[in-house]
């Protein structure tokens, strides 16, 4: 089964009421397109080509790894396949497409294995194109597929250009075709723009082979929700609806615990193993990976961050970061890029953490910032603690030892050192190295005057009175 893709993702999307093309726009964390592409070469294409058009700059850094394909003017979907038509011909001659299915790049709930199934029908009957169609409740706004006395497919008809009877089919078009490339090329020729939108359709083209005798097919999706578009923000929230559930029921399936799988979001490339209990308003996104028995949320997101088993993140915010086994975070603590927290180590309620590696065991209970440090194992890191990385020109390191203890209110000017075993006491700032198992303390002599308070308060209280 030999077949290419060509995606559509030229078009602006004007009804989602966006600055953004409308196939950039995000399901689960991924770009509409990304989902169409991904589903064709699951589905076994050779090639993905895409054609981008509007705001391309947008589109193209998404489908980079796709042969791209630019419209410089939109002027319809059968102008697409004409903009392309060098590339298709080059596939042809390369034996790299024997059919080329072409999908939209606004249909994100499109599976590979229909792709699969549209190609194998198409070739398996020596159909000229294939066409993926829905039995539409309401079927408004989608071109009819139009058969003859013997439910033979002799055309597609726009729903602009359909007559009163015509409007009345509920089969209808999804956008999705599996053609038989030579037979797509020979027709381009024979396409023009007569009709109430001054466009070339490509549904023009199973006229155009149905004239010549050849055989045209449809494949009735199974899943109606297939074949959606997503052409305002309402239809990508319904759509974003289903990928959820299908989503959520497959984890729980296998093992993954949701109190409510309504209100917790997983993106397609999140991998889970058993046992992980999952709270309410609970997101994960991109290439997250977690272990067993670990427990998630609520008010919860964590994106592109490896974790291992049995750790607790309590209603906190992970980005690209790496926890080992047994790890608890939270409340409401933020994990930035390049946090690595190591087995058994805690970050408390309102922590940050950036690019720092916490050793095992060792704690950043409450209110702290730790940036650019390195901490060893056992230490203890007191409320409020800072590590003073920036002058305002460039990022210093911080290195803390093993079993080290540091109070509350501390500031560590980097780049500094403090050896294992050392004590910093409460309110310093610490600005040169500390020697392993010695203590540290910065602090001004304090000062007691006696009988100041009474004196000040009386004073405020006789200016008062005047």
């Amino acid at each position: 089964m030999k077949f290419s893709t060509l995606v559509l993702a030229a078009g602006e999307g004007t009804r989602m009421k966006s600055e953004r093309p409308k196939v950039v726009h995000e399901m689960l964390g991924l770009p509409l397109v990304q989902w169409v592409v991904r589903a064709a070469r699951k589905a076994g294409s050779a090639e993905v080509l895409t054609v981008v058009g509007y705001a391309r700059e947008q589109v193209i850094p998404l489908v980079e790894d796709t042969l791209i394909v630019v419209q410089e003017e939109q002027l319809g979907t059968g102008h697409v396949i004409m903009v392309a038509r060098e590339q298709l011909e080059e596939l042809a001659a390369a034996g790299k497409a024997d059919s080329l299915v072409v999908l939209n790049g606004d249909s994100p709930l499109i599976s590979s294995q229909t792709i699969a199934s549209l190609v194998n029908l198409q070739q398996l009957r020596q159909a000229a194109v294939c066409v993926l169609t829905q039995v539409a409740e309401d079927p408004s706004g989608y071109g009819r597929i139009v058969r003859d006395e013997a439910g033979n497919v002799v055309g597609i008809v726009e729903e602009k250009d359909a007559s009163p009877a015509e409007k009345k089919i509920r089969e209808c078009n999804s956008g999705a075709y599996s053609f038989d490339l030579r037979a797509l090329l020979s027709c381009l020729d024979k396409l023009n723009a007569a009709n109430a939108q001054g466009e070339y359709y490509l549904t023009d083209v199973l006229g155009i082979l149905a004239q010549e005798g050849q055989r045209i097919i449809a494949h009735i999706a199974e899943d109606a929700s297939e074949t959606w578009g997503i052409n305002s923000r309402l239809q990508l929230a319904q759509a974003t609806k289903y990928m959820q559930q299908r989503i959520n029921e497959t984890f729980m399936m296998e093992g993954v615990t949701m109190l409510d799988p309504t209100l917790v979001l997983i993106g397609p490339d999140v991998k889970l193993e058993n046992d992980i209990e999952i709270l309410p308003m609970t997101i994960l996104y991109g290439q997250t990976r977690i272990g067993k028995a670990c427990k998630l949320g609520p008010n919860t997101r964590i994106t592109s961050c490896k974790i291992g088993s049995g750790c607790t993140i309590d209603e906190s915010v992970l980005i690209d970061s790496m926890l080992e086994d047994d790890v608890n975070v939270g409340p409401r603590a933020y994990l930035r890029p390049g946090t690595v927290m190591k087995q058994g180590s805690k970050a408390g309620t309102h922590v940050e953490i950036k690019k720092s590696t916490i050793g095992a065991h060792s704690k950043v209970p409450h209110l702290s910032y730790i940036g650019d440090a390195t901490l060893g194992e056992g230490v203890n890191i007191g409320a409020g603690t800072i590590t003073c990385n920036y002058d305002g020109m460039k990022k210093y390191p911080t290195l803390i030892g093993d079993k080290v203890f540091v109070g509350s209110d501390v500031m560590l000017v980097a780049p500094v050192k403090v050896g294992s075993g050392a004590l910093i006491g409460a309110g310093s700032v610490i600005s040169k190295d500390v020697p392993a198992d010695s203590l540290a303390i910065e602090r001004n002599d304090q000062r007691i005057v006696e009988g100041w308070a009474i004196r000040h308060f009386n004073k405020y209280s006789e200016s008062s009175q005047e």
